[in-house]
Formats: structure tokens, sequence, C-alpha cells
């Protein structure tokens, strides 16, 4: 397990990964820091937990607001088909 600082409104959280996923929090990490920085510029000044609860009420609805993806009855028989070619060139 590795250790990674990420930086969210100029202040450094450590947080735990599985080895090699170092590279995939810090990218995460900046996204998250990005979006606290756009709140602050619109709310301006929280304390720092004011600023955090903010931040993840405003991810979840986000997140709870996108769009499902649908599948069609196409993208199955696509699907299907390509699983039997699959299974041919095994055979």
């Amino acid at each position: 397990m590795s250790v990674v600082s990420i930086p969210i409104v100029n202040k450094n959280y450590p947080m735990g990964c599985e080895d090699g996923q170092e590279g995939r929090l810090i990218e995460l990490g900046k996204m998250v820091d990005a979006r606290a920085r756009e709140i602050l510029d619109k709310i301006g000044p929280l304390p720092e937990n004011a600023l955090l609860a903010t931040l993840c009420i405003v991810l979840a609805d986000e997140i709870h607001n996108r769009p499902t993806p649908t599948v069609t009855d196409a993208d199955l028989r696509e699907i299907l088909a390509r699983i039997r070619e699959i299974k041919n060139k095994l055979s």
C-alpha cells in the first residue's frame, strides 16, 4: 500500500492507495482541488469543514444527476455477435 499526499486548496491530505494507483489518485485529487476552488470562487471563503462538506454535496449531486446510459436491442445484438465471433475463433 502506498500513501500519496493530495493537495486540496493549499492543504495536503495523505491518502492510502494500492501500489500502482498513485497516478490515478493524484489525477482525481487535481479534479477535486479544481472543483473546490470553483466553489470558493463562487461562494467565497469557507472554513475547511464547511468547504469539504459543500464539496461532497456538490459532487454527490453531480453524480446523482448524471444521465443513465441506455442499452438498446441493437447494442445487445452487436455484443452477442461479437461474443459469437470470439467463440468461433476459440473453437
